[in-house]
């Protein structure tokens, strides 16, 4: 690239009720009702988070140093850079979306993408960047411009949903139930302690499937979870891998699910009797706190995990889930990045097994797919060091405009049933299935 990136952040204020600031700012409530175009990228939690329109650079990688060669691709492009950010708050100035694929023999291409507009909200506030790589300098007139070009209200073809179809994906359900079988095998022969096995469905819809519409389903179904779209790559995923403000990195495990539906007409307390109370499901989950912590822990001056996970409650599914927060230590004068830490931790045993080299292995002989993206890390960073990757759960991958691949995965240990693992599939199917229109 023979011009430097460029980059101007201007405040459009305060969002109210209305979604209307004194000044005529940001004409929405929050960035779901934003979402208008398909090709929009999308982090958006409880109406905030971050929009990206139009496509300034990308970059993409293969392999085992995925992570690595997309860091240094960052740090000379945003060291390069010229800004204008009179605001410097964590997602102003210079981001990209990423999306990473799970594994290192993947064929799916990991990719940062800088846009050319990026609307964020935080706390309230909405702001906007404009970002140029083709020599041009951002102007504050032009930005607003894009803006309102971006946001506005788009039509959207509505599919009646008469022709829907839900098909079988590589593996159907016995073969899969089958592969979940083989892997309790291997562990209680001591080859490994956990194994995450996923299978994948495929969505059909010859009345095309609009993206756009998807997520903004997702975002009004699923708001405590972060709802994600990096080109085909949609979904809400309520686990965040690693999130870095400044010096302070926190991150949300979880293992350990129970599908609301078996949980109807149980009174209160069930889920945590069946799921805190469970010494599958806590030892399911305390493999996954320990994978995290072991892996995070060379980063951090000071690291601090709850004593006793939580139930997380979501419209689909109860989880049992455990906040991890550190404050990262200086190495070699500097604080890690976030792709750096995504780096070191992925895949945590909550989306791989342990240990990891093992249950990578076998992932590999026995879902018999290319896992793509999903599980793999999915969010934004910016030229500050800012960051948050989730792990790209409850999604799928749109294959052209009229299909929809979506995955699921359990955690296997020694007392897993293959039938109730295919049941918990799914319940995790559920978030995409209705979002596509399907009913289950």
């Amino acid at each position: 690239m023979s011009s430097p990136l460029r980059a101007l952040t201007i405040d459009l204020g305060a969002v109210d009720q209305r979604g209307v600031d004194a000044r005529g700012g940001f004409p929405f409530d929050d960035l779901a009702s934003a979402l208008n175009r398909p090709e929009a990228l999308c982090w958006v939690r409880r109406g905030e988070g971050h929009l990206g329109f139009g496509e300034a650079v990308r970059f993409t990688a293969t392999g085992a140093d995925r992570f690595i060669e997309a860091e240094a691709w960052w740090k000379q492009l945003t060291l390069d850079a010229e800004v204008d950010d009179a605001l410097q708050h964590p997602g102003t100035g210079p981001l990209a979306f990423g999306s990473f694929a799970f594994s290192q023999t993947s064929e799916y291409a990991s990719r940062l993408v800088v846009p050319e507009i990026v609307v964020g909200i935080r706390e309230g506030r909405a702001w906007a960047t404009q970002l140029t790589a083709d020599g041009r300098r951002p102007s504050e007139r032009d930005l607003r411009a894009g803006v309102e070009r971006w946001t506005s209200t788009a039509a959207t073809a509505a599919s009646n949903g008469a022709h829907l179809r839900v098909r079988p994906g590589r593996l159907g359900e016995q073969r899969w139930m089958g592969a979940v079988a083989s892997g309790v095998r291997h562990i209680r022969a001591g080859e490994l302690e956990k194994l995450v096995l996923a299978r994948d469905v495929l969505v059909e819809d010859d009345g095309g499937i609009p993206r756009e519409r998807v997520l903004r389903r997702l975002a009004s179904a699923y708001r405590d979870c972060w709802v994600y779209g990096v080109d085909g790559l949609v979904g809400a995923t309520p686990e965040m891998l690693i999130q870095v403000e400044g010096r302070t990195a926190q991150a949300r495990v979880l293992a350990g699910t129970l599908d609301r539906r078996d949980a109807d007409g149980a009174g209160p307390g069930y889920a945590e009797r069946v799921l805190a109370g469970s010494p599958k499901q806590r030892h399911e989950h305390q493999i996954a706190i320990e994978s995290l912590t072991t892996a995070l822990e060379p980063f951090s001056e000071a690291l601090n995990a709850h004593d006793e996970p939580f139930i997380l409650e979501l419209p689909n599914v109860f989880h049992l889930a455990s906040d991890v927060k550190a404050e990262l230590a200086e190495i070699e004068g500097h604080v890690p990045t976030p792709l750096a830490l995504v780096n070191a931790l992925h895949p945590t045993a909550a989306v791989c097994g342990t240990p990891t080299k093992v249950a990578g292995d076998l992932i590999l002989e026995l879902e018999e797919l290319d896992r793509g993206p999903y599980a793999g890390p999915v969010g934004w960073l910016d030229g500050a060091g800012n960051g948050e990757f989730g792990i790209a759960l409850r999604g799928g991958v749109l294959e052209g405009t009229t299909a929809a691949r979506l995955y699921a995965g359990c955690g296997i240990v020694e007392g897993s049933l293959p039938e109730a693992e295919l049941a918990e599939t799914w319940a995790k199917f559920r978030p995409m299935l209705e979002a596509l229109g399907v009913e289950r």
